[in-house]
């Protein structure tokens, strides 16, 4: 009988996967990475965005700041690329000096975007999401001394197309993924290097500490900081929540949005192997024990294969598992403590 997961378990006998970790010294690590992060690079479609995007620094423009009780709250737009326009918050912590560390917040399909991110809630429903599920992290990270800073994601909240905001679609993944195909490119590369330019960006900032700069997001916006920090090292810390997984027990068996999928990205690694891409820089998986979507069982396995490959590297403490009894949403109680013991601020 024909079935999905005969299909995809049929297809994972078959394909080796080119890149899949077997590097036995430091120096065979170095040069695994190397060549897996141009691979994956090429995968996800960023050199065909690079070449359409001039090489100067990505202008923006400030369009409002509001200073509240703890922190100030700007809104911004950056040219991530010809005629893309990315909108940011940028949060400031009230009383503080000198150059510091910058969490970015990339958000997945969550009611709220951006918004919910640093604790705007349009709704009650989004308000309910804030407060018990903690969407708004890049007020947590404020919060916590840090700067912040909350980008919209292509294809996503008000970043979906015209006549779907018109419509109320619950996202525009699809139809951009579709598009972007064509072209040799992923929506997820796009949102990649988004977080890329909004990089360049930040670093060029006096208030900004390049030395420390961390990323982490739920769901779609673990997915996008799990690839962002594998494919460009200025992340220093990498904290994806309830998306650490297999591929193949997450989105190549259960049903997820179509801006998951990368070409070909399976025969090049597994999951673990895309997040060996940030070793030895600090990284936490978040996970939730009832996530329906990213199985416990599979994390856990490959938390496993991950830490072999931090462990060669002398870095195995600064690989970290938090499990927490809950199902698909952000974790803040591992990851703030976690940011301040690699910091130490």
């Amino acid at each position: 009988m024909f079935t999905l997961e005969a299909y995809v378990r049929g297809l994972e006998g078959d394909t080796p996967r080119r890149y899949g970790f077997s590097a036995g010294s430091t120096r065979e690590v170095v040069d695994w990475q190397y060549a897996f992060r141009h691979a994956l690079r090429r995968a996800l479609g960023l050199e065909a965005i690079r070449q359409r995007v001039p090489t100067a620094p990505p202008s923006a423009q400030r369009l409002s700041v509001e200073q509240l009780e703890d922190h100030v709250r700007e809104d911004w737009l950056l040219e991530t690329e010809p005629g893309v326009s990315l909108p940011f918050y940028l949060l400031r912590p009230l009383g503080t000096d000198g150059p510091l560390p910058v969490v970015i917040t990339p958000h997945g399909h969550e009611p709220g975007g951006r918004q919910a991110a640093v604790g705007i809630a349009q709704s009650e429903e989004i308000q309910r999401a804030v407060d018990e599920l903690e969407q708004d992290v890049a007020r947590q990270a404020v919060r916590r001394g840090y700067l912040a800073i909350a980008p919209g994601m292509r294809g996503l909240w008000e970043m979906r197309l015209p006549d779907d905001l018109r419509q109320g679609t619950f996202s525009s993944c699809a139809r951009l993924q579709y598009r972007a195909l064509l072209f040799g490119r992923t929506l997820l590369g796009e949102r990649v290097w988004d977080m890329t330019r909004l990089i360049d960006w930040a670093i060029s900032r006096q208030e900004v500490d390049a030395r420390r700069i961390a990323i982490t997001g739920n769901s779609g916006g673990g997915t996008v900081s799990l690839f962002t920090a594998a494919v460009d090292e200025r992340v220093g810390v990498c904290v994806p929540s309830c998306y650490f997984c297999t591929f193949i027990d997450s989105i190549g068996l259960i049903e997820h949005c179509a801006c998951n999928y990368v070409p070909g990205l399976l025969a090049l690694g597994e999951m673990a192997d895309v997040a060996g891409l940030v070793a030895p820089r600090p990284f936490m998986a978040v996970c939730g024990e009832a996530d329906p979507i990213f199985p416990i069982e599979a994390s856990r396995r490959a938390f496993g294969q991950l830490r072999e490959i931090y462990e060669l590297l002398g870095a195995g403490d600064l690989c970290r598992l938090s499990a927490q009894p809950g199902g698909h949403r952000y974790y803040g109680r591992d990851v703030w403590p976690f940011l301040r013991e690699v910091w130490g601020v």
